[in-house]
Order: C-alpha cells, then structure tokens, then sequence
C-alpha cells in the first residue's frame, strides 16, 4: 500500500483532506495506486518513459551541462478535478479571454480604457509586445488571441487563483494529449471513473483556425492552414511536430514561404500553394524582418503586409503580447469589469507593481518575502524566489528594479496546492499548478483538463519543465463523485 504513509503537510493537499481521508473525487485513484506494489510501479513508470523516448517526447533545455535534448517528465498519478470545480473554472476561463480580447481590440482602435483613465496609458503604450505597426488594423473575426494557456493555481486554502495568461504562443498541449495517451497505455482500468476527453483538442483547434480564414480563401473545399514553426532547435519543436501531424496540416519554416503580390504561398514541389491561416510558433520579433527584426533568418518578409491586406491570418495575432505582459496582469480585474460589467470569477494573486512609488517601496523592502518577475520573461525565468535566494541574487535583483521598475512586479508567496508524486521509493506531495487550454474559434471552448505540471524537486514552488518540472494528466469527471 505506497499510499499508506504518504503525509499531506502544511498545504492544501489535492487528493487527502487534511486528516487523512481521501476526496470522494480520487476514490477509484487511490484504489488503484493504493493496491500497486513499488515493483509494479516501476515497471509501470519505466514502460512509460521508453515510450515517451521512443515516440520523441521531448523539450530543449539550453545552456545546460548534461545536454539539451529530455524527455519529459511525466508522473503517472492523475491529477482529478470534480465537475463542479471545472464548471467554475470553465466559466472564469471564458471570462477572462473575452475580456482580454475586447481589450486588445480596443487598444488597438479607440483605446477607451486609456481615456477612461481605467489604465494609465503609460503602462500600455510602453509595453514591450506592443505593436504600434497595427493600430488601426482588424483582425479576422476581431479575435486576437485564438489560443490562450492560462495558469492556475491553489492557495492554501484550496481557492483557484489565475497566475498569469498566456496569450503569444502557449505550449504544452501536446503534452497534455500525450499524457493521457501513456496513462490509458500504463493503466487501462482506471478510466472507467468517467473522465471526459482531451483527445479531440487538434480538431477542436484546427477548426478554430478555419474560422479565422479570409473570406477568399484559396482551399477549394477549406481553407489551407500551415504550422510555422523556427525550426528543430527551438525547445518546442517535438509540440509543433506533433500538433502539425495530429491537425493533418503542413508545418513550415519562414524559408518554405512566399509573398507574393501581398498573398501568402507555401513552396512545394507542385509548385507555389496558397497560405490561408498561419497558425505561428514565431514570436513577433522574428516573425517579419522587413518589419520588425532585420537580422531574423525565421520569418518572412512581406507577411505583415500580407496579413494587412486580408489575404492570411496570423493566429494568434501580431500584438497579443501587450495583454501577457505581467504589468498587464495588475489590471485584468479592471479590464472584466471595464468590458462586461462584472467581477472576476478567478480571482489574481496579491500583485504589486514596482513602477508605482509606494509599491516600489514596499518591494524593496521585502525583497527577501516575495517572489519577483520580470514583466516579460516566461519558463520560470527572470524570477527571483526571495525566501529561498540568496543574498546575491537578492541585491542583484534591487539594482535591476531600481534601474527599471516598469519591468517588475511582486507578489507574496503562494503555497502551492500539492499533490502525491512519486520519488523514487514511494509517493511524496509535491507542488503543482494546472494551465487549461481555451480555444477561441466560432465559440470559445475550454478543453476538459489541461495540463498539470509538477515541481518535481523537494520543496519547490517552480513548475516549468526549463527548471526541473514534469507534468500528470488531468482529468475532469463527467459526473459528481
């Protein structure tokens, strides 16, 4: 009985209450890994990881000493969400890009929010992902963020709370699928519990790419729709593959595009192919070098212009990054009530913003008790852990926020919910975090679950697989328990 010993701590445990009792929800889970013996899980365990070799799932670590190339970690206890909990979430999850997408739109256009004093416009006009080129420009269906990966967490007392959103190019989907593909391999029985589907995602997202075509598409029956992706060395390349061959669309690099007479065409030995939708892989940086960055090698120049024109649409769109910037974060409470007329129903985290006098203040104070983040950095960089850094990093941090507050934010600790994860001799809880993925096509639809990722290492609160994080799959049941 591996479960037998396992202890909950001084956190919000998500399988056992706090005396030790198993949630109904997690009842048929803690059966089957409750009966396993430590030599049946191992077998288990090892089967899955030499088919996540075999099959090259996999992520690019950089600068690291033992080699970039892993596979990904992958813990085989399910992480389960009762239905009435995911119905709450579902719906703060739709909330929250509806109202990210109006704001876009609005920012782009009218900026009445800035007028309105809603948000200082300093904060926006001086964001590094926004976009000054497409002001004014309308983007197909006016939906900018087609895919958002928004992460989640739980406090100590069990409450959802949004930790930031995930508007560019958010990744992990691929993991998701995959997960529940290895738990069905490794252990069949257990989905008789009723846990609803993830497997209809590709579709679900190629759908909502079709969506977004122009109206002259070239498709004869459907719109022609490409991955591009900055090629085999970028550390999501395995997720691009992937997701290009489950979709059943091409994936490009900038070289195997054209522009021309402002249309998009894909070469091919057939010869020149239309484009109509780009699902990108390429931040906006690169993405167009007679555009944005002249040196870029993984764009292709004159797709600004294309897209302008109405000939191809860029999913997600050029300029969503102004809303994941962490300063934008601060407001999105304001940005649901500003649009919709209503509270968030997922709350943020407690944020401060280093850019403001008295929060400055208060930071730099208490360097030593927050957790601070740059406004633009993502997988767990450009992040200062104060509790657990040291002096160095502590000071190190003080010049950079003195130097240039606007791109700092804080927030105070959260512990983390955590769930039983297995270490080597047996389940131990470790922290975790959920990022659901929402589509946002001819309606906006929330795949059932998403992905967990867990803080492997002993004690820490960083999730992101850059940092020593690996991932479970995540159910969400049909019915009550």
């Amino acid at each position: 009985m591996l479960l037998k010993d396992y202890e909950t701590g001084d956190f919000f445990d998500e399988m056992f209450t706090a005396d030790g009792n198993v949630r109904p929800h997690y009842r048929r889970v803690a059966e089957e890994f409750g009966d396993i013996t430590r030599e049946e899980y191992r077998n288990k365990q090892a089967a899955v990881e030499l088919s996540f070799m075999r099959g090259g799932v996999t992520f690019t670590v950089y600068n690291d000493s033992q080699g970039t190339e892993r596979i990904f970690p992958f813990d085989c206890v399910p992480r389960v969400i009762p239905v009435e909990e995911w119905e709450v979430l579902e719906k703060g999850l739709i909330q929250r890009i509806t109202a990210l997408n109006l704001f876009l739109h609005d920012i782009y256009h009218e900026q009445k929010i800035l007028k309105d004093k809603v948000i200082p416009a300093h904060y926006v006009l001086s964001a590094k992902h926004f976009r000054r080129e497409f002001m004014n420009f309308s983007v197909p269906k006016n939906i900018y963020a087609h895919i958002c990966g928004t992460d989640l967490i739980r406090d100590k007392g069990g409450s959802y709370l949004v930790l930031e959103d995930n508007l560019r190019c958010p990744s992990g989907a691929s993991y998701m699928l995959e997960n529940r593909s290895a738990l069905k391999r490794a252990f069949p029985d257990i989905f008789s519990a009723g846990v609803r589907p993830v497997e209809g995602y590709p579709q679900a997202l190629l759908k909502g790419m079709q969506h977004v075509a122009p109206a002259n598409f070239a498709g004869d029956d459907h719109p022609n729709v490409v991955l591009l992706t900055p090629g085999v060395y970028n550390s999501a390349y395995f997720e691009h593959a992937f997701l290009a061959r489950q979709m059943g669309i091409p994936i490009v690099e900038g070289r195997d595009l054209v522009v021309r007479d402002f249309k998009v065409y894909m070469r091919t030995t057939a010869g020149l192919v239309r484009v109509d939708v780009i699902y990108r892989r390429i931040d906006d940086d690169f993405i167009d070098p007679s555009v944005f960055r002249p040196d870029s090698i993984l764009g292709v120049p004159g797709l600004v212009n294309a897209a302008r024109a109405g000939n191809v649409c860029l999913a997600n769109s050029i300029g969503t990054g102004v809303a994941d910037d962490k300063v934008m974060y601060y407001f999105v409470p304001k940005i649901i009530k500003y649009y919709l007329g209503e509270d968030p129903i997922l709350n943020n985290v407690d944020t401060f913003l280093a850019s403001e006098a008295s929060d400055k203040s208060y930071i730099l104070d208490n360097l030593a008790k927050l957790v601070v983040k740059s406004a633009n950095e993502a997988g767990g960089y450009g992040m200062l852990m104060g509790p657990w850094a040291a002096q160095e990093e502590i000071e190190e941090f003080r010049k950079n926020i003195i130097a240039n507050p606007r791109n700092f934010i804080a927030q105070p600790p959260i512990s983390l919910s955590r769930h039983p994860t297995w270490c080597e001799e047996g389940f131990e809880g470790r922290h975790i975090d959920l990022r659901p993925y929402i589509l946002y096509g001819e309606k906006i639809t929330v795949t059932p679950g998403g992905l967990t990722r867990v803080a492997l290492r002993k004690g820490s609160l960083v999730v992101n697989s850059s940092q020593g994080g690996g991932s479970k799959d995540t159910w969400v049941l049909h019915n009550k328990a």
